[in-house]
């Protein structure tokens, strides 16, 4: 069964090419205490669909270049958009 990870686009510069951060909670094996991950990979986004912020669902496949094995599958929630203060009027 292929691996299918949710996370977050934090790129979408390169045609056709997402990369998304997943973050997992780990123990570690000895103290037993909880950290956080974070994990980067470059999934395949055939129609330039995904935008930067967007909770995506990513699914592995064969690979497609030297670094992506992953592509696309859904969008599961779209970003709501930067917030841009306004400039002080002088």
């Amino acid at each position: 069964m292929a691996k299918t990870l949710t996370g977050i686009v934090t790129s979408d510069v390169a045609n056709k090419t997402i990369t998304v951060t997943v973050t997992s909670r780990e123990t570690h094996p000895i103290y037993g205490k909880q950290y956080t991950v974070s994990r980067k990979y470059a999934a395949h986004d055939e129609n330039n669909d995904a935008k930067v912020g967007d909770k995506v669902t990513i699914v592995e496949t064969r690979p497609v270049s030297k670094r992506k094995a992953f592509k696309l599958e859904t969008i599961v929630e779209k970003s709501r958009g930067a917030i841009e203060l306004k400039e002080e009027v002088a």
